[in-house]
């Protein structure tokens, strides 16, 4: 019996257009942050000097790609970074920890098993020396 495998799963859907949802996202907030500050800034030339940058931004937002990556993980990557801890230290991670302490019990399992099984050969050996030495007196 053969399946059909899907293929390409880490493409998004083209929804609107060319455009993917997220794409066609920041397009419209490009598009309503210039008309927000075409209509409240008095000054049209200020108006269009601020709405470049800002439209720019959100087209990189829906665009750009560095490495296969989408340029809003980037941005994320930079800031957690930039606002991050420089100072780097070691800490022994938990998961090596939890495998020691698993090898350390099991040796002790097998050392309290092997003392278990040394006694009990040695009450053996304890018992068929008492019958051996009961075999060899004379019965009276």
């Amino acid at each position: 019996m053969q399946f059909r495998v899907p293929q390409f799963i880490d493409i998004e859907d083209k929804v609107i257009g060319p455009l993917t949802l997220k794409q066609f996202g920041y397009l419209l907030g490009a598009g309503g942050f210039g008309f927000l500050l075409w209509y409240f800034i008095p000054i049209k030339f200020f108006a269009f000097l601020l709405i470049l940058p800002v439209s720019g931004f959100f087209i990189a937002l829906a665009f750009v790609k560095i490495n296969n990556r989408p340029f809003i993980d980037m941005l994320e990557s930079g800031f957690k970074y930039y606002t991050g801890s420089k100072i780097y230290t070691w800490k022994q991670s938990t998961p090596e920890k939890k495998a020691v302490d698993r090898i350390e019990k099991v040796i002790a399992q097998t050392q309290k098993e092997d003392l278990i099984q040394k006694a009990k050969s040695d009450k053996l050996h304890d018992v068929s020396l008492g019958l051996d030495v009961l075999d060899r007196n004379p019965q009276e």
